[in-house]
C-alpha cells in the first residue's frame, strides 16, 4: 500500500459522504488515498474513480469496531502521513427517557472506539513518518447538547476528550492532533441513517435551510487543515452554515 515519495492519507468511513469527498480532496492535495469503509462496492469505486483522475487511491474493506482487523490493516503500513478518522453517525433522536441503550452502544461503539481502534494500530506508523496528522471529525453535538440527541452528543463528546487527551500524551513528538466540528451538513446519507430510512424526518432536519454545509465543505477544511505546515496545529475547526448560530438557533425560511 505503499509508494516511494508519496504521503498516504488513511481516510475512514470513506464510502459516503464527508469521507468520500475528503478522500477525492486529499488525493488531488498529492496524497495516496487509502479508503476504507465497510460498503466494499462503494469504496473500490471511489478509488477507481480518483484513479481515473489521475491521483492515487486504494480501498481496503475495514469494520473499525473491529479491533483485530483493524489491527491487521496496520501491518501493512511503515509510514502514514495523515489519518482522518470520519467513520461514525448517529441513530435515533429520542429523549433519553426511551433512548434505545443499543442505539447508544453502537454511536459510542463506531464514534469513539472506532476511533480509538484505528488511532492505537496506525500511531507507530504515523510518528514513525516524521510528519503525522491525525484528525478526528467530532462535531458541534460534543460541544453542546440539544433535546433528542443525547446520545450522538454523548458518543460525539468522547471523540472529542479522545483527541483533547492525546493531544496532551503525545505532544513533543511528529504527531499533532486536529479536531474538526462540522455543525449542519447535508448529505444523502447522515438524517436518513439516523432516522432509519424516513426521508420525511430526514429532510425536516434541512426544511427551509438555504444553504446547509456540504461534504465538500466539510472536506475543504480538513484538507486545508492537514496541508498546513508541519508546525501549525488546528486544535479545533468549527464550521457551520451561515445560518446555523448554534445547535438549537437556524434560520429557516419558511
Amino acid at each position: 500500500m505503499t509508494a516511494a515519495g508519496t504521503p498516504i492519507a488513511v481516510v475512514t468511513g470513506a464510502s459516503s459522504g464527508i469521507g468520500a469527498a475528503t478522500a477525492r480532496q486529499l488525493a488531488a492535495a498529492g496524497y495516496r488515498v487509502v479508503l476504507t469503509a465497510r460498503r466494499k462496492d462503494r469504496i473500490e469505486a471511489l478509488a477507481d474513480e480518483i484513479v481515473q483522475a489521475g491521483h492515487q487511491a486504494t480501498a481496503y474493506a475495514l469494520d473499525v469496531t473491529d479491533r483485530e482487523a483493524v489491527q491487521t490493516f496496520a501491518t501493512a503500513f511503515r509510514t502514514i502521513a495523515v489519518l482522518v478518522n470520519n467513520a461514525g453517525g448517529a441513530l435515533g433522536a429520542d429523549p433519553v427517557a426511551t433512548g434505545d441503550p443499543d442505539d447508544w452502544r453502537q454511536m459510542y461503539e463506531v464514534n469513539v472506539i472506532g476511533t480509538l481502534n484505528v488511532t492505537q494500530a496506525l500511531l507507530p506508523a504515523l510518528t514513525a513518518g516524521g510528519d503525522g496528522t491525525i484528525v478526528v471529525l467530532s462535531s458541534t453535538a460534543g460541544h453542546a447538547t440539544y433535546e433528542g440527541g443525547a446520545g450522538y452528543v454523548a458518543a460525539k463528546n468522547g471523540a472529542r476528550v479522545l483527541a483533547e487527551t492525546l493531544r496532551l500524551e503525545i505532544v513533543g513528538t511528529p504527531v499533532r492532533v486536529i479536531e474538526i466540528a462540522p455543525g449542519m451538513v447535508k448529505t444523502d446519507e447522515f438524517a436518513t441513517t439516523r432516522f432509519r430510512g424516513d426521508a420525511e424526518k430526514a429532510a425536516k432536519v434541512y426544511a427551509g435551510v438555504a444553504e446547509p454545509l456540504t461534504a465538500d465543505d466539510v472536506a475543504d477544511t480538513i484538507t486545508w487543515a492537514c496541508t498546513r505546515p508541519p508546525h501549525v496545529n488546528i486544535d479545533l475547526l468549527v464550521v457551520r452554515p451561515r445560518a446555523q448560530a448554534s445547535n438549537t438557533k437556524v434560520h429557516r425560511e419558511l
